[in-house]
């Protein structure tokens, strides 16, 4: 071997092996080909016979970010897909039953170095002025009037709403237009090296070989190669996210489509509301334990708008992650490295860092120990305080309703969240850790959203006399007022911008 090649104990770190399809293998292979292309040799093997979940409709704004990374043009991904925008989450009956509040995307007013935004309000509203904390959002405003609007020039912080089977054919024809090799079939057993257990190829059932230097696992939940073969192991979380099931339909559309997602919550769990081009995407999430499949069905069926465009199929989950999401040589990228839960959309957004990651960290070297253990921790990191977040969702609450929301309200959380909460309750302090995915906006609106009132705060708004803290805030409300104010409907905007058929 000639020197500078790259090895695998022995081997050079060139094929690599996608199992499976779906969003998270064309999202991994789209990406590869994109940034990697030229230095690999990139096949992905999945079957049409094997479903997906093919439910992840609903994104954040990290979405923008990597589509960006590939070069993608946004009005025609959005016509492609049959998105539409997404400014945040619409939360019903969370804290109480008859609660709402919206979980934007946006920045809420205007922080200061010695401290947030939020402090200013909570003055004000001591004083007896302020109104709502949303108020000083132009996200959450734009969403409640149901607006949209940007250029290249707009600064408003957004997601998607997309069909993500659609999504995994639109990446699929960028990756092989990048020169991915697709292999149509079943995976019969993975074959491994005697002397360390590393995968050296996928036998197919077709009795061909697909051998590889680097496997990434995007099998679901079954973890063909991460779990089944290498034996990572998972780490439970269902006793902090009880919900087990998911039942999922797709309806007609039967109003104009909203810039938000809904979560509205249930004796058992909750269920969600994705307004696409063509199409509403429906689901109840609940826990096995304290709803029946029958009782969900109904359930779902007696809730949705529209007519079901297919019939409601069952969805089995557990909360929890992979112990080693990078195991020798195999890496596991979505539902087969992990799941929390779809409550905040996280997990496209998972593959996504999932395989920026692994680009940063790409083993041209070798794999060894060292990237490994880096790769692992940062996933670990990030994929704990993700939890911790949709945990608040379930603890906070003041639901006594039903034994779910009893168990939610009083179960024990892990101190990483204990000790956010009670910072918040008795200073009304919120904080971002480093890499953490969601911002101090995000938690403070879902504090305050679920009823986690503040028994003090800081006094720095004190230093401004009330009538100037008034017009300060009267401003910026009003400001916000008239920017939503003249901005289109959300539907006009999309079939203007970005109408499925349109070119």
């Amino acid at each position: 071997m000639t020197t500078g090649e790259n090895h695998v104990s022995g081997q050079i770190v060139k094929k690599v092996v996608v199992a499976g399809g779906g969003t998270a293998g064309w999202m991994a292979a789209a990406a590869l080909s994109k940034q990697l292309g030229p230095l690999l040799d990139i096949t992905l093997v999945e079957s049409d016979d094997i479903g997906t979940v093919g439910v992840g409709e609903s994104t954040i704004p990290t979405a923008r970010t990597f589509n960006a990374l590939l070069g993608i043009d946004e009005a025609t991904f959005m016509r492609e897909t049959q998105s539409t925008f997404k400014l945040g989450i619409s939360f019903e009956n969370w804290g109480q039953i008859g609660d709402r509040y919206i979980h934007s995307f946006g920045q809420v007013g205007k922080s200061t170095w010695m401290g947030g935004f939020h402090h200013f309000w909570l003055q004000a509203r001591a004083q007896g002025f302020g109104g709502e904390l949303g108020d000083y959002c132009f996200e959450l405003k734009a969403a409640e009037a149901d607006r949209f609007f940007t250029d290249e020039n707009a600064t408003t912080n957004y997601a998607y709403h997309l069909d993500a089977t659609l999504y995994g054919r639109f990446l699929r024809k960028m990756s092989e237009g990048k020169g991915v090799r697709r292999l149509e079939g079943k995976i019969a057993r993975v074959q491994q090296r005697a002397e360390d257990g590393f995968i050296e190829a996928l036998v197919m059932e077709s009795g061909e070989i697909v051998e590889g230097d680097l496997f990434i696992d995007c099998t679901g939940f079954r973890g063909l190669l991460i779990e089944q073969t290498l034996k990572a192991g998972w780490e439970d979380w269902s006793h902090w996210l009880p919900t087990n099931s998911a039942l999922a339909v797709q309806t007609t559309s039967t109003e104009p489509a909203v810039p938000y997602t809904r979560a509205i919550a249930h004796k058992a769990g909750w269920r969600w509301k994705i307004p696409l081009q063509h199409r509403v995407g429906n689901g109840l999430v609940y826990c096995s334990d304290h709803m029946s499949d029958d009782e969900a069905r109904a359930l779902l069926l007696r809730e949705i708008d529209g007519e079901p465009l297919i019939e409601p199929r069952v969805i089995r989950y557990g909360a929890g992650r992979r112990r080693k999401t990078w195991s020798k040589n195999c890496v596991a990228l979505g539902l087969a490295s992990g799941f929390v839960e779809p409550l905040e959309s996280t997990s496209i957004h998972m593959i996504m860092i999932g395989v920026t990651r692994l680009m940063q960290l790409f083993p041209f070297g070798g794999v060894n120990d060292a990237l490994i253990e880096r790769y692992n921790r940062l996933a670990e990191d990030e994929l704990e305080k993700i939890r911790d977040f949709i945990i608040l969702h379930y603890k906070a609450t003041e639901r006594s309703d039903s034994p779910f929301w009893d168990y939610c309200r009083t179960m024990d959380i892990p101190d990483s969240l204990a000790q956010r909460i009670d910072l918040f309750r008795e200073n009304a302090q919120v904080f971002q850790a480093p890499g953490e995915l969601f911002q101090v906006d995000s938690w403070l609106q879902v504090l305050l959203g679920q009823r986690v009132e503040p028994r003090s705060h800081h006094h720095m708004g004190r230093m401004m006399p009330p009538d100037q803290l008034r017009q300060a805030l009267d401003s910026l409300k009003g400001n916000i007022a008239r920017a939503v104010e003249g901005m289109p409907s959300h539907q006009a905007f999309v079939d203007r911008y970005c109408a499925a058929g349109s070119t």
